[in-house]
């Protein structure tokens, strides 16, 4: 049988492909705005019919209705990344949260020690030789349909191509559904004044040459925006929006300098508009790589004045950095943070910043704080961690002592909370 003919014979309808889902299974789904929509709708839909389905993902950008309590007997949500549709769910303990690395993940599948029964993805339409794309999400989700007994792809003619490794044959999978509805999208940001602060000092830190990591939200936006003036800037990232777009466009970014997969924006996933989706598609600059690839600090190290840029929720007087748990709430994930600002680290000229405002909840809540909340995990360590950036400045601590870090940290919290914080130092440490 050729590609052609098996990808007719199992071109089939959403209810139909889900079929292949028994309860007891662990479904692995797409990442973030790659994730597939109308057969996930579908597997929903047969929660009468099941019983114990676990679903596994990272960042998630569909419904999650799965985490809904009405269906808590038909489905568990494994969460490798939590976020608004499934926060809830692992709180209450109708959902789990594994700790991984972003890097690590495709060795958990490789490794025997998180089976995969189902992978469901969303890809391109095949090419002439029967290829498919993962497009927007290559990351684990390649491992994944490697790894998994049943593979279902939803192919959405939105998907755009985006290199060789992206690359799939169809006879990797079980079933088809197709489909032309719109990919997920990330619109861009609202960037107010406290983000555009902290975008200045940290657009500061970057110099012309340099090869950029970002995340996602409105503070590497407004980062974004204050880099018109530089030079040659690359990017490997985990992953891209439309703000890189916008500065190929301007001149700002074309990879000229970059050691590793030089000429090349090197990603792992993407999030962003149709426009940036069009834009991606079959363009000569984007290389998709699976996360083990991109994410591999040994990697990342490769390319000299390695710029890593991620978000915090709150950094202690140590400078130990909690990014994805907020007073016992698993709010996110680790990502590539770790990944990256260890990379980076190693790199000839690497600056690892972490940058997050100064306050929370309308200016109540100090993130500069003495000490984490209960329940609040590390997610980077103190003996990782180099640069913090709010709007009130840069704290440079690697390589300093703990006194100084502190003092440094104090000096870009929010003016009217330092004093306190000296008063708490004082009671923790002794000076």
């Amino acid at each position: 049988m050729n590609w052609r003919e098996h990808y007719k014979s199992r071109s089939v309808t959403p209810e139909q492909a889900v079929k292949a889902v028994k309860s007891g299974d662990r479904v692995i789904l797409g990442h973030a705005c790659g994730e597939p929509q109308l057969i996930v709708d579908a597997l929903v839909d047969r929660a009468d019919e099941l019983e114990a389905v676990e679903i596994a993902h990272e960042v998630p950008m569909g419904k999650g209705l799965y985490c809904k309590p009405e269906y808590e007997k038909s489905f568990r949500h494994n969460a490798l990344f939590s976020g608004a549709p499934t926060r809830q769910a692992i709180k209450e303990g109708r959902a789990d949260y594994t700790s991984v690395y972003l890097h690590d993940l495709p060795a958990l599948f490789t490794s025997g020690s998180f089976p995969i029964d189902v992978t469901m993805a969303t890809v391109s339409p095949p090419d002439e030789n029967g290829y498919v794309s993962l497009g927007i999400s290559v990351d684990y989700t390649l491992q994944a349909i490697r790894s998994a007994k049943t593979v279902i792809a939803e192919v959405n003619s939105n998907m755009p191509r985006t290199g060789e490794h992206s690359l799939v044959h169809v006879s990797e999978f079980d079933y088809f559904v197709l489909t032309d509805i719109p990919l997920i999208q990330l619109q861009p940001t609202t960037i107010g004044p406290v983000e555009k602060a902290i975008g200045q000092n940290v657009a500061g830190l970057i110099k012309d040459g340099d090869c950029l990591q970002l995340g996602i939200g409105a503070v590497p936006d407004a980062i974004l925006g204050f880099l018109n003036d530089k030079n040659d800037l690359g990017i490997h990232s985990e992953m891209i929006s439309d703000g890189v777009m916008n500065l190929v466009k301007k001149g700002v970014i074309n990879c000229s300098k970059k050691n590793y997969y030089p000429n090349k924006i090197v990603i792992s996933f993407a999030m962003g508009t149709s426009d940036f989706y069009k834009w991606l598609d079959n363009n000569p600059l984007i290389e998709a790589l699976p996360c083990n690839i991109t994410n591999d600090p040994n990697n990342v190290a490769q390319n000299d004045n390695m710029v890593a840029i991620n978000s915090a929720l709150s950094v202690d007087l140590l400078g130990q950095v909690a990014a994805d748990t907020l007073s016992g709430i698993q709010f996110s994930g680790v990502g590539g943070q770790v990944d990256f600002v260890r990379g980076t680290n190693n790199s000839l000229n690497g600056r690892a910043i972490i940058a997050l405002p100064a306050t929370a909840a309308g200016g109540k809540i100090s993130r500069i704080c003495s000490t984490l909340a209960p329940g609040q995990a590390v997610t980077t360590s103190r003996y990782d961690v180099n640069y913090i950036v709010t709007e009130y400045g840069v704290a440079q601590l690697r390589g300093k002592t703990d006194r100084e870090r502190s003092e440094a940290l104090i000096g870009i919290a929010a003016p009217d909370v330092r004093e306190q914080l000296r008063e708490d130092r004082k009671k923790l440490y002794g000076w």
